[in-house]
């Protein structure tokens, strides 16, 4: 899964994203070799041990939640981010505070910053034949940043930034604005009307254009959403 933090127009964003029900990054397991040492003499007259075929190792496959990857939105004023704090991984290991419909509630602290989020992967994608990396949407709160009811979106690939990418609820469409996988209302006088288009829909759509050129569509199902963001804003008063 994964998460997001970012601060809009004057900074940072960090992006935090869950699969199923949690936040996490995917471990990296190490492999650690060893050498044996070198002998300096050959056994006389000695036949080679046979070599014995190891056994294959049983893997177990854990279901993990995508973590918040740090990425930083496009400043409207042209000033660019800080490389220092959009770089910065988020420690923070999420919680599930209640699954709502499609939609799951979510908190997670890091030292005294607090961030608490609704949190939605699409159920349809189109085309099917596109590869690609999982999608979700966020509606943050981070109190400490003064940040409430923030969306924010993770296409699974890098988005062509000078390509119109949309938000379709019902009749209403809201243009998006885009920074490597990531996507925010461009205007950010529209983010609470198209939060509330949300919770008094039924679908959003998602449509943008990867670099390549190739369009995507993602559609989310909006039940449950208006009952997690209610639960987050409790959470993160």
């Amino acid at each position: 899964m994964i998460l997001l933090v970012r601060n809009w127009r004057f900074g940072r964003v960090a992006a935090l994203c869950f699969i199923g029900g949690a936040f996490a990054l995917s471990p990296v397991a190490a492999r650690a070799q060893s050498t044996p040492n070198k002998t300096s003499s050959k056994p006389a007259d000695s036949k080679k041990p046979a070599a014995s075929k190891p056994a294959p190792a049983k893997t177990t496959s854990t279901k993990t939640t995508p973590a918040k990857t740090s990425s930083s939105k496009p400043d409207p004023k042209g000033k660019k981010p800080d490389p220092k704090q959009a770089a910065r991984p988020e420690s923070a290991k999420p919680s599930l505070l209640q699954t709502f419909g499609e939609w799951g509630a979510y908190t997670a602290n890091s030292g005294k910053a607090r961030t608490c989020y609704a949190l939605g992967q699409p159920k349809d994608r189109q085309p099917v034949s596109l590869k690609r990396d999982a999608g979700y949407v966020f509606i943050s709160h981070r109190p400490g940043e003064n940040v409430r009811n923030e969306v924010s979106i993770i296409m699974g690939f890098d988005v062509k930034p000078d390509q119109d990418a949309r938000a379709e609820i019902g009749n209403q469409s809201f243009a998006m604005v885009a920074k490597g996988q990531n996507l925010w209302v461009k205007n950010a006088a529209e983010e609470g009307q198209m939060l509330d288009a949300m919770k008094k829909g039924s679908r959003l759509v998602i449509k943008a254009a990867s670099l390549r050129g190739n369009q995507s569509t993602d559609t989310y199902i909006l039940s449950g959403l208006a009952q997690a963001v209610d639960r987050v804003a409790k959470e993160c008063q």
